[in-house]
């Protein structure tokens, strides 16, 4: 097997590659979209991260990467690169052999760029790179899922009202958005993420085109969903899906069908917009959220993170 460097003359057929192992996803994930091709992979082979393995004449895999970033999951104060899905692929035979070698080469790449965490997108039904690279010491960190624009089976919440808030009033959901954060700082998440100021929060909405769907009872906001145009796999966009960026109730409220029936109903609304998908992306160390989602969604993206040891890079 020889590793190469991934070059601008890889992309055609590094695209063909990973076409096929989406459709490979498709099989056990339904509700994936069919999709005709990979999103231009040219900018993988401009920024010199990524590498391409080859038997003879043949490609038979290639793992590239983003540009280097500061600040990774908004918690760190470390530099990392994300390896996101269709940027990377590996043909069946001997599929955890080629990313174990492909893996070794670029991740010299990605340690000499200064990034000391890195992370990677890898289908959620192809457990053989999944169990390589957790030999290589990377753990499961998120997961993406997808749902038709179907209802689910709950009990209704007669006592609760179910609204979608007008731009002059995104500001209500705010108090709930600083008490998510407080929630990631406990046990098991431990991200301490700096938190927006309202303004900040604010901003940022008007900014993404989010759209934000609450529970009340009593008048009082318990419960919001945060819906934005896109997420971070490339199936999840487009003018037939809608994706979930953003979730959370007061405690008080859980276990009464509060969420369900919220979920609901923003199904109805984004339903009659035209919209036939629905996603979502959350941590697999958020025990409650794991199970909620996993109940309604299918998952198809298994993200995996390694965090080097930070002194390696005074050897390089």
């Amino acid at each position: 097997m020889n590793i190469l460097n991934f070059e601008k003359q890889h992309v055609k057929e590094a695209a063909t590659l990973a076409l096929a192992n989406y459709n490979e996803e498709r099989c056990f994930v339904k509700e994936l979209p069919p999709i005709s091709a990979i999103p231009d992979l040219s900018g993988f082979a401009e920024n010199g991260l990524g590498v391409a393995a080859f038997e003879g004449e043949k490609m038979t895999g290639f793992l590239c990467c983003s540009k280097p970033f500061d600040n990774v999951f908004r918690s760190t104060d470390v530099k990392g690169v994300f390896s996101p899905m269709g940027a990377h692929a590996a043909v069946s035979e001997n599929r955890s052999k080629v990313y174990a070698a492909m893996y070794q080469a670029a991740g010299a790449k990605w340690v000499q760029s200064g990034a000391v965490s890195h992370a990677i997108c890898l289908y959620a039904h192809d457990e053989e790179p999944q169990r390589q690279f957790f030999n290589y010491g990377f753990g499961l960190r998120c997961l993406d899922a997808i749902r038709p624009m179907e209802f689910i089976d709950c009990k209704p919440c007669t006592d609760y009202d179910f609204v979608e808030l007008p731009k002059t009033e995104y500001h209500f959901v705010y108090p709930l958005h600083l008490a998510l954060n407080r929630h990631y700082c406990e046990s098991p998440f431990f991200m301490n993420r700096r938190p927006e100021t309202q303004e900040e929060f604010m901003m940022a909405s008007m900014q993404e085109g989010v759209r934000y769907f609450v529970a009340k009872q009593g008048g009082k906001l318990c419960a919001f969903l945060k819906i934005s145009p896109s997420g971070e796999a490339f199936v999840a966009t487009g003018n037939s899906y809608r994706h979930i960026t953003g979730a959370y109730c007061l405690p008080e409220h859980r276990g009464k069908s509060v969420y369900q029936n919220l979920l609901n109903f923003v199904i109805s609304r984004l339903k009659e917009d035209g919209y036939t998908r629905l996603g979502v992306i959350f941590e697999s160390f958020n025990p409650t959220g794991r199970g909620f989602w996993l109940k309604y969604f299918s998952d198809y993206t298994h993200s995996v993170v390694r965090r080097i040891d930070e002194r390696i890079t005074q050897r390089i």
